[in-house]
């Protein structure tokens, strides 16, 4: 397998999964735009859209995070899917998907603002509160639980991985919300981890 990877970005999910699951893989390493933060060019000749994370394997080329950590589930036998009981399966499902569906948005326009001179600091001001809520209801979940669907880690936890980090990183998830910073510190913690961030070079969000 060949993981696409971009510095500073969501990818960096999809090797702490493979080092998790015990999978052997190759990392082609990106870097971004030093003036426009954006991908390289180089990334197009890979997949049209030009986006990391890219993971290629047996003449299949995949996209989106999700996909991968489905296919990733699927190639390592279940190994970190859902876990049995069926609201666990519901709560897997739902955060899989809820990381990029919900709570990622707003903190990309939220980074966006904050790059607009001027008019950015108060267009922000009004995307904190939609923010704010769910970092809250992030809150109320892992008050529940020692991790997203249930008892153990999944592919959910390593989708929300990147969405709280980045949270914490520039909008405001910080000690009021001491369940959700326990389980980050929980993920930075783990030997997979680190593992993957050795060998993904520069993340500013770990």
């Amino acid at each position: 397998m060949i993981v696409h990877h971009l510095e500073n970005s969501r990818s960096q999910r999809v090797l702490w999964m493979l080092e998790e699951l015990g999978l052997p893989y190759e990392i082609k390493r990106y870097e971004r735009n030093k003036e426009t933060m954006l991908a390289p060019p180089e990334l197009r000749r890979v997949h049209p859209l030009g986006k990391s994370p890219i993971l290629e394997d047996d003449g299949r080329t995949i996209v989106e995070t999700g996909a991968i950590v489905d296919y990733l589930v699927d190639k390592a036998d279940g190994k970190l899917g859902p876990p049995a009981h069926r609201d666990a399966v519901l709560r897997y499902r739902q955060f899989l998907h809820y990381a990029e569906g919900s709570v990622m948005p707003p903190l990309l326009v939220l980074l966006v603002l904050g790059r607009i001179p001027l008019l950015g600091k108060p267009a922000a001001k009004r995307i904190q509160p939609m923010i704010d809520v769910h970092l809250d209801y992030i809150e109320s979940e892992l008050a529940q639980r020692p991790w997203f669907a249930g008892d153990t880690l999944t592919g959910a936890d390593i989708m929300m991985s990147f969405p709280l980090e980045a949270a914490r990183s520039r909008a405001g998830l910080g000690p009021s919300r001491p369940h959700t910073i326990a389980w980050l510190d929980k993920v930075h913690a783990r030997p997979a981890y680190q593992a993957a961030l050795a060998k993904g070079g520069p993340y500013a969000y770990a």
